[in-house]
Parts: C-alpha cells; sequence; structure tokens
C-alpha cells in the first residue's frame, strides 16, 4: 500500500477544476512519484510522474507563465 502526502491544492478559477499534488511513496521502495490529480465535475484525471519529468514539467510552466503579460509569479 503506498503512502499518499499532499503537496498542495489548486482551484483553476476560469474553469473550476481542482488539481491535487500528492507524493506517493511505496512500501517496496524506489524513488517517489509525483501524483496529479485533476478534477473536472465527477470525473479524475491521475498520472503519476517521475522527479525528472516533473522538473521539467515545471520549468516549461514556468517559462510559459513568465512569459505572460502582468506581474511576474
Amino acid at each position: 500500500m503506498p503512502r499518499v502526502t499532499p503537496v498542495t491544492q489548486l482551484r483553476v478559477p476560469l474553469g473550476g477544476q481542482h488539481i491535487e499534488l500528492q507524493q506517493v511513496d511505496h512500501d517496496a521502495g524506489g524513488m517517489s512519484l509525483l501524483r496529479t490529480r485533476i478534477r473536472e465535475g465527477s470525473r479524475f484525471t491521475v498520472f503519476d510522474v517521475d522527479p525528472l519529468t516533473a522538473r521539467a514539467w515545471g520549468e516549461a510552466l514556468l517559462a510559459w507563465a513568465r512569459s505572460q503579460p502582468g506581474p511576474a509569479p
């Protein structure tokens, strides 16, 4: 049974989606994974990513956010 530790929760203001990030650690060991759960109404999308993918994804999100007009994140 994996241990799931909450990381953060976000709500998308325009679409109303609820995003949860959780760290997943398996009892057998191995690397921790970052679980992303997106809820849209009654529908859920859930996927787990490794640290390298999470870093690349996070950097891409930050690069995009920084390129947008308005206050810096």
